[in-house]
């Protein structure tokens, strides 16, 4: 707890108690990196890596945590997407791991209007027992830039974890329909003061090629 001009700031809990989902998709990424060797050279194989663009909507919620601040944002990502271990399990959870890229740009319009930008390394798990529908499993992080001036967020220097699910659905051989839905924390980790967090849902609609 610390005082900043006269108020009362907690830090958000969120930075330290991570929600039990993101230690497992943590737990996904290390498997793929201690696996790597097992692969061999296909883990600079890029015959099977592909590009993506996705977009969509994002809502922070007062009260979900620390966040005090409703903030809107209309996203953009293009995505790369490297694939690791192909060709995994069997039966329902037959899948691959993939390492995503994403460079997010946030803009936001409401409280105000303006921006802030990303970069994600973000561990997937693909299920891949069905070969029109195949819902996926993500999470990671990175740094967040944000030339916003939000009531609470103490830094323009930021950091952001998230996670979520998604399914792709195969279109064409050639382009994937993908849909999102993430849970999204950016804070400053107690670097500045004040701390208080964005915690957000977003939705987010794309296409693969």
């Amino acid at each position: 707890m610390t005082m900043y001009r006269g108020q009362t700031v907690r830090k958000d809990n969120c930075v330290t108690r991570p929600p039990a989902c993101l230690f497992l998709l943590l737990w996904l990424m290390a498997g793929t990196v201690f696996r790597a060797d097992a692969a061999g050279a296909a883990f600079i194989d890029t015959a099977k890596d592909s590009w993506g663009i996705l977009g969509g909507y994002g809502q922070s919620f007062p009260g979900w945590g620390q966040t005090t601040e409703r903030v809107e944002t209309l996203d953009l990502a293009p995505r790369y997407s490297h694939v690791i271990l192909a060709d995994l399990g069997s039966g329902w959870y037959r899948g691959f791991h993939a390492l995503l890229l994403e460079l997010p740009v946030h803009l936001l319009i409401s409280p105000e209007t303006s921006a802030m930008v990303g970069l994600n390394f973000l561990a997937c798990y693909t299920f891949t027992a069905a070969d029109t529908l195949r819902p996926y499993l993500f999470g990671g992080g990175g740094p967040v830039y944000s030339f916003a001036d939000i009531p609470g967020m103490g830094a323009e220097l930021n950091g952001n974890y998230q996670f979520g699910l998604g399914l792709e659905y195969k279109q064409t051989k050639a382009h994937n329909l993908l849909f999102e839905v993430r849970c999204h924390h950016i804070s400053n980790g107690g670097s500045e003061e004040p701390n208080e967090p964005l915690n957000s849902v977003k939705l987010l609609f794309g296409i693969t090629f």
